[in-house]
């Protein structure tokens, strides 16, 4: 299992303020030290799994599937109007991705990216109805030749930062990295009438 590349300096600076924390109770508090490092062990763990990035391959690409961008639970599948980039009424499909998920957002079908923009906006929890249209957020759609897919990146209550690793024109594949949300988030996702 690796450390996806967005953990690397967060767990770092982590693990400085930890060892840090541990030397000063060690010269301080020296009666208590030995709870302050199972803390700090069980702390690096939480934060160190939170970044991490097991191997997914997808063995044959299929243009006929629509693969999950997201590790999480559903919470929503529901038809909503769109109207960012389609307008019309789509089902949608949001994942909640909580802290223990695994947060990088992988490309649910090959093709070109057709859109994309970067929002900012609040921080509701990221399971509140409204948190898709006014939370710091990124909307790309991805054309495979035959139809195009909306995915939206949507930043929550804790997850301030969205990372992404695509542009409008890029060509992109099914299964491949598209982007990072830090610390619980949600994807949408809407999918081809």
């Amino acid at each position: 299992m690796k450390i996806h590349k967005e953990g690397h300096k967060i767990l770092i600076s982590f693990t400085s303020i930890l060892l840090v924390l541990n030397f000063l109770i060690y010269w301080y508090l020296p009666d208590y030290l030995t709870i302050s490092s199972i803390v700090s062990f069980v702390l690096f763990l939480l934060v160190l799994q939170f970044f991490r990035n097991p191997l997914r391959e997808i063995m044959v690409a299929d243009d006929n599937l629509v693969y999950a961008p997201a590790d999480g639970k559903i919470v929503v599948i529901e038809e909503a109007h769109e109207g960012e980039y389609f307008d019309d009424k789509r089902l949608q499909v949001s994942i909640f991705m909580s802290p223990t998920n695994v947060h990088v957002n992988r490309n649910p079908v090959s093709g070109t990216v057709n859109y994309f923009r970067y929002h900012p906006g609040k921080y509701l929890v990221a399971w509140h109805p409204k948190s898709s249209s006014e939370n710091e957020r990124t909307t790309l759609v991805i054309d495979n030749g035959e139809d195009e897919v909306l995915l939206r990146q949507i930043a929550g209550a804790v997850a301030k930062r969205i990372v992404h690793y695509v542009s409008e024109g890029d060509k992109v594949l099914q299964g491949k990295d598209f982007g990072f949300i830090k610390f619980g988030s949600r994807v949408g996702l809407v999918p081809a009438p």
